[in-house]
């Protein structure tokens, strides 16, 4: 036991706790398991929880159109494919909704390969407008037969995973940190390279034999199976499903969430969700704001993509790291000389003795 402690604290000590970034991720993680405990207002676990839940969603929609360029505007279909597979399963069949979660992502799944497949020949806004006419294509099949699919109304009654309030927020907080840090080891593996290939030149990419119609049809399963799961616990953990799950205006959050934190990062979108999401709730408890927390929202957004073109979470990392010009490893904002290779990181302006001052 003593052997294993002290290899996970060499491991914090070594890789975590030498970037500012790293360790902020690691509070970050530790107050969401433990908030609970200090503080168990319902109303905010509740927030804290559906908050989790869109940070998958938001994560997914990263990995397939900031890693691989497959800017998608309907991806609410996969959210929405998971949410209505399992509370079909769970309510028709009366299975489990441990199991219905799984079924709905599996489908959800499914949902991705064929958008991805009918897509592989459509680049840039012409892919995103494909993919905005599945969602709708999907609500129309749900208003046209409403005996299966509980029409405009949906489904209600569903079972929860858990029967505590305690429960379902470690559910979602376990569900949320582990699927993120998967797909940031994913976009972060070799199969991420090759979609960063793939999304500044496809053409040359396949010039280099890469096979990219398979690589762009992962990053839609792999995108799709987060969605479908975040989709699907959030059904069981309202109880309730419906055409909002399918809505547009669900697909073009996703977006604004993306470009707020940060695309091509994993944690952008997600730093963007704990941020939007808990203060236009905040904002909603206000009888002065009424519609104009709208508006708030808004200029909040505006003023960082203004001043944070790169996104939120970008933007904070630069300021409190430095990227070694010699190496290219990242560094605390406070050192003068890399961890790794000791270049100096601090450059000065000022001319040396020995060189004259060009003015």
């Amino acid at each position: 036991m003593r052997y294993w402690l002290r290899r996970l604290w060499m491991q914090l000590r070594n890789e975590v706790l030498v970037l500012p970034s790293r360790t902020l991720v690691l509070v970050w993680a530790i107050a969401l398991l433990l908030l609970p405990w200090v503080y168990a207002d319902p109303y905010v676990l509740r927030i804290v929880t559906l908050t989790c839940l869109f940070a998958i969603f938001a994560a997914s929609w990263d990995l397939l159109a900031g890693y691989s360029g497959q800017v998608n505007f309907g991806h609410a279909l996969f959210f929405g494919a998971g949410a209505y597979a399992s509370a079909l399963l769970s309510l028709k069949l009366g299975l489990s909704p441990w199991l219905t979660v799984w079924a709905g992502t599996a489908v959800a799944t499914l949902f991705g390969l064929g958008a991805g497949y009918l897509c592989l020949r459509l680049r840039g806004s012409y892919l995103s407008l494909a993919t905005l006419a599945f969602p709708l294509i999907a609500t129309g099949l749900l208003f046209a037969f409403p005996g299966f699919s509980g029409g405009e109304l949906g489904f209600s009654g569903l079972p929860r995973l858990a029967n505590s309030l305690l429960g379902n927020y470690y559910i979602a907080v376990i569900a949320m940190l582990a699927l993120v840090f998967g797909l940031w080891l994913i976009a972060d593996s070799k199969f991420g390279l090759v979609l960063h290939a793939i999304r500044d030149d496809e053409l040359a990419a396949r010039a280099s034999g890469i096979n990219t119609p398979r690589y762009k049809l992962a990053a839609f399963a792999l995108s799709a199976f987060a969605a479908g799961l975040a989709g699907a616990l959030l059904a069981h953990y309202m109880r309730v499903t419906g055409p909002f799950t399918l809505e547009t205006a669900l697909s073009f959050q996703v977006v604004i969430w993306g470009i707020f934190g940060g695309v091509a990062t994993i944690y952008g979108p997600v730093a963007a969700v704990f941020v939007l999401y808990p203060l236009t709730e905040w904002f909603g408890g206000f009888q002065a704001f009424g519609e104009r927390r709208l508006l708030f929202f808004a200029v909040i957004v505006l003023l960082v993509l203004l001043y944070m073109p790169r996104g939120l979470a970008p933007w904070v990392r630069d300021k409190i790291e430095t990227l070694c010009p010699r190496c290219k490893q990242r560094n605390g904002a406070w050192r003068t000389h890399c961890r790794l290779c000791s270049a100096p990181l601090i450059a000065t302006d000022r001319p040396r003795a020995s060189e004259p001052d060009k003015g």
